[in-house]
């Protein structure tokens, strides 16, 4: 049925006649599966608001134009040589508009640098700018919105402000997304605005197609010393393992990180039929493991020294034991949370304890919405993916120094075999329950986990990245 009313959205005249019946109809999203290394942005156009004295105007302007995108700006910013030379040989120029005034014409995207904001009056601005430019925002759109830390704030009153727009965010990704429009809060910690390159790539490109409503902070919390490479996207010359590697969501992420460049180690449970077909098809290698036997750790260390080290390490593996608590197993219990917490964190202590995991690195682990919403009949699963982000957040403070980042990943419903397994009325209902009204797709996930697997994503350290299609909008 999904499929169905996917295939309507491409049909206009189809589309409009099912709406008019009451039919909601997914919007189609742009997805594009190409290497890091190409500019997402050409010919895509983006209005940039920015106070002059910001210092996270030039890395906005820059980011976009190194992503081949033409940008608009207010006549009061301050738009450096640098930057002005870059446009040009970009084949481009810098477009000015009225400050009191928007710009004219369709955008692709709209980014407001709030950074700045810090009484109740600036957040007049949201609906000023915004609300004369929606309609002029491109099918697929973006918008962005720098802000600060809440708890970083001066004062009360600058807290509020920074958390209001919060809420606005949230609330504006609800009506943009029928549209297949996505909108996005950044949080910038002070001194680290070269660090929004990152996330910018991501969040402004079709990669993040079924990300909305979220929330990231950008921040100096992994040192830029002892990294591997050049903040870059390629991960050409790393080494990844990936745990539950043979099918679905973890097979999609070894796809993707292989197109990136980086060396596979697929690991899955030693009965995993498709194991060897995924690492063949990806150029990597097999590991046949049981991630929650004792030897399990020493094992992956063994493997590790013998690759020199593992640049980024997926915790993908994971398994559902659903029940409701007053009807579940004790070893239903214990299963869920050996697999999807106890197991990683103990794969991870033991690579750091040998110093196989190397400077610069990257450490994701794949939690669940569930680990943050909860969900009937798995309170299980729900405990051990909250886990997973609570250890992300601290154990990103305890390698930071070493250039290593650690983040979560948080897919809400996404199409795999599994999901196919449920009943069709409940699958429905899954399907609608975000902005843009249909599932995600494995790699939708595997577009995350690339990008903050890149050395493009220093910034990023300690936080979730939800991949839910805004079904799931808190902070």
């Amino acid at each position: 049925m999904d499929d169905y009313l996917l295939d309507l959205g491409k049909r206009p005249w189809l589309g409009a006649l099912a709406e008019s019946a009451g039919i909601p109809v997914p919007p189609n999203l742009e997805r594009r599966r190409s290497p890091w290394r190409e500019r997402e942005l050409t010919r895509r156009s983006v209005a940039i608001w920015s106070t002059p004295e910001s210092e996270a105007l030039e890395p906005v302007v820059r980011t976009c134009l190194d992503n081949g995108a033409e940008v608009s700006l207010d006549q009061r910013s301050a738009a450096s040589e640098t930057l002005e030379s870059l446009a040009e040989t970009r084949g481009t120029a810098l477009s000015r508009y009225a400050t009191d005034g928007t710009p004219a014409g369709n955008f692709d995207a709209l980014v407001l640098d709030a950074t700045e904001f810090a009484a109740t009056g600036d957040l007049d601005r949201l609906y000023d700018l915004f609300q004369p430019k929606l309609e002029d925002l491109t099918d697929n759109g973006r918008v962005i919105i720098l802000g600060r830390p809440p708890e970083g704030a001066g004062s009360p009153e600058v807290a509020a402000v920074q958390r209001g727009l919060g809420g606005f965010v949230k609330s504006l990704a609800k009506e943009l997304g029928a549209y297949g429009s996505s909108v996005h809060l950044v949080r910038v910690d002070e001194g680290s605005a070269e660090r929004l390159d990152g996330p910018l790539s991501f969040l402004l490109t079709p990669r993040s197609s079924y990300v909305s409503g979220q929330s990231l902070r950008v921040s100096a919390r992994a040192s830029d010393a002892g990294t591997l490479k050049e903040r870059r996207q390629t991960l050409e010359g790393q080494t990844a393992m990936v745990t539950g590697a043979a099918r679905g969501i973890g097979a999609s992420i070894a796809d993707t990180l292989s197109r990136e460049g980086a060396r596979v180690l697929c690991v899955d449970l030693p009965a995993s039929e498709h194991l060897e077909a995924v690492a063949r098809r990806v150029g990597g290698e097999a590991m046949a493991l049981d991630i929650t036997e004792g030897r399990a750790p020493d094992a992956v260390v063994d493997r590790a020294e013998r690759e020199g080290g593992i640049d980024i390490l997926v915790h993908n593996a994971g398994i559902t034991r659903d029940r409701t608590l007053a009807n579940m197993r004790r070893s239903s219990w214990r299963d869920s949370l050996n697999v999807n917490l106890e197991a990683p964190l103990a794969l991870t202590e033991a690579l750091e304890r040998g110093e196989a995991l190397n400077n610069g690195g990257r450490i994701i682990c794949i939690s669940s919405v569930t680990g943050i919403a909860g969900n009937r009949g798995q309170t299980n699963y729900s405990t051990g993916k909250a886990g997973l982000i609570g250890w992300v957040g601290r154990m990103a403070e305890r390698v930071g120094h070493r250039g290593i980042t650690v983040n979560a990943v948080a897919p809400g419903f996404i199409e795999t075999e599994m999901t196919r397994q449920m009943p069709a009325a409940i699958r429905e209902v899954a399907r609608r329950m975000n902005v843009f009204r249909q599932a995600g797709r494995p790699d939708d996930v595997a577009e995350a986990v690339a990008y903050l697997a890149t050395p493009f994503a220093q910034g990023i350290s300690g936080d979730v990245l939800r991949v839910c299609g805004g079904a799931w909008l808190g902070e």
